[in-house]
């Protein structure tokens, strides 16, 4: 029996309608403490295929994607948990802002001729990493930030100097250098660079726009209109969106073009549902129907379901399997699946990047935004079985592991990016999540009259179940469980409640009343066991 039915009877109402993590989610959000937690200069688990942090699983795109985790958590599913949710993305944004993240800039800014086949020398190089392209670190940076804003009514990031760069290697250069931001100036250098090239998009590497990192500074610019009063997100959006459709950049009826080289006016013909699935699963937000649209054009072939078995195939396969289809789709998926793996394995050895894209990580994320469960649980399921969930220190993540496929043609790749960020993220967010935020971003309004729980944080050895405020019973609810398997003690306050009468019931112990004054407090401590799920339900009295 668990704790909540077994102390419903003292309660006026029934708590197990208000959902709790899953031991999953909530291993998921213990990883990102972990990892956010370890010292600076140390990524545990978080190193990439790519060592100058150049490819598409390094640091930047983690810490982002853990950030957006969080924020989906915290806004969807524990909005009275303030105190957890807080640190956790702040140390998030810290770390995003350490050279070991953005440095790889100064020598990726020379470009080469991989970027722009017509370079006869290289470029003079630059170490601010947002000031010109570099959408792949300042879009991310931007929505970070501009998310913090937005949860917690926190202008912290806004003020001038928030955001600075510290280029100071050690034995190298002229002497250090500062790069001075903050939110909006940084908004205002990527509209900058939207301008420069004719809005279609900001470049992530010299020369090359891709439609997926451009997502980021889009959600940015909504929340950042709302918390201002300003609509630069409309004069904005109108361009890029005409400049997408001259470029050709997305489709309904095939795959988004993998990117656009700038100086040669030439689009890069996807062969991959990698970089389509990323930057679907954020354009919901402003371009929900289109996304949607285009869903089962898009899967076809990248993820199939032969007999309730969901596997995500190697793009070489689901090509192979994409052209069968386009001739005859009413070939039998099983044989024709076995084709596509056949011709695979006479052919991979002609596969010469020497890098994987994390496309487990892309899809999933995709797939939890447009809510298809079937799918989206086919891939957990499948995970769960073939890519080696851990458990460390409380917290769940995939190790890396090169391999593309085993044998047989099965899915076997798992990049830090998947392993230790999207995954988590697909588990922890909720069908239109990305875009129900979007539409309906929190305000200074929303937050002022809600109670919250501040001094609760993932570090006081318990995992956060439940953490919710129900305006309608006028009742906040958290549940807690230990993780570790010892006795610990924990406080926390209830903030922001209304003056009157409060009556506190715990899982624990009988009930008792409260008076609160005007913007009052209850404090709230407990010894929690080892394994023990404790509830705190706070009514206020009619």
């Amino acid at each position: 029996m668990s704790p909540s039915s077994m102390h419903s009877k003292g309660l006026p109402f029934d708590i197990s309608q208000y959902p709790k993590l899953s031991v999953e989610q909530a291993g998921h959000l213990r990883h990102y403490y972990n990892l956010s937690s370890a010292i600076d200069g140390n990524w545990p688990h978080m190193g990439s295929q790519e060592p100058a942090q150049e490819f598409l699983d390094a640091y930047r795109y983690q810490l982002a994607t853990m950030a957006y985790a969080s924020s989906l958590t915290y806004y969807h599913r524990m909005p009275a948990m303030r105190g957890l949710f807080k640190p956790l993305i702040r140390r998030l944004i810290h770390k995003m802002l350490l050279r070991d993240v953005w440095g790889y800039w100064y020598l990726t800014s020379q470009s080469g001729i991989k970027l722009d086949p017509d370079m006869k020398e290289l470029r003079k190089p630059w170490a601010n990493p947002v000031v010109r392209e570099n959408i792949m670190y300042s879009g991310h940076l931007l929505l970070m930030t501009s998310l913090y804003a937005m949860l917690f009514d926190d202008d912290e990031f806004e003020k001038p100097g928030s955001l600075t760069f510290h280029w100071n290697p050690l034995f190298w250069g002229m002497g250090p250098e500062t790069f001075v931001y903050d939110n909006r100036s940084l908004q205002m250098a990527i509209v900058e660079e939207m301008e420069r090239n004719n809005w279609v998009g900001v470049c992530c590497e010299p020369n090359l726009v891709f439609v997926a990192c451009n997502q980021f500074p889009i959600i940015a610019m909504r929340l950042n209109d709302v918390r201002d009063g300003t609509r630069v997100l409309d004069g904005v959006l109108e361009r890029y969106k005409t400049a997408l459709e001259e470029k050709d950049m997305i489709s309904r009826h095939d795959l988004f073009k993998d990117w656009i080289a700038v100086k040669q006016d030439q689009t890069v013909v996807a062969r991959s549902v990698g970089f389509t699935a990323w930057a679907a699963a954020f354009m919901n937000t402003w371009n929900s129907e289109f996304v949607r649209a285009g869903y089962n054009t898009h899967v076809t072939g990248f993820i199939t379901n032969i007999d309730g078995r969901v596997e995500l195939q190697h793009p070489m396969i689901a090509g192979a399997y994409r052209a069968a289809v386009a001739q005859d789709a009413s070939q039998d998926a099983s044989q024709t699946l076995q084709k596509a793996r056949e011709f695979y394995k006479v052919n991979k050895s002609s596969i010469k990047f020497p890098y994987n894209e994390p496309t487990f990580g892309y899809v999933v994320k995709w797939l939890s935004e447009l809510g298809k469960m079937t799918e989206l649980n086919g891939m957990l399921a499948y995970a769960d079985e073939h890519l080696n969930p851990t458990w460390e220190n409380g917290g769940l993540y995939y190790p890396r592991n090169d391999a593309a496929t085993d044998e047989d043609g099965r899915w076997t790749h798992m990049d830090p990016f998947s392993g230790n960020a999207a995954i988590g993220y697909s588990r922890l967010n909720v069908k239109d999540g990305q875009k129900n935020m979007f539409d309906s971003p929190w305000t200074k309004e929303t937050l002022v009259g809600r109670p919250h729980v501040d001094g609760l944080d993932l570090s006081q050895g318990v995992d956060c179940l439940r953490g919710v405020w129900d305006e309608s019973r006028g009742a906040l609810v958290v549940t807690v469980r230990e993780w570790a398997g010892r006795e610990t003690d924990i406080g926390f306050v209830v903030d922001n409640l209304l003056p009157g009468s409060w009556t506190v019931y715990t899982s624990q112990r009988p009930s008792w009343t409260q008076e609160v004054s005007e913007g009052g407090q209850i404090t709230m401590n407990a010894t929690i066991k080892a394994k023990e799920e404790v509830d705190f339900v706070i009514v206020r009295d009619e």
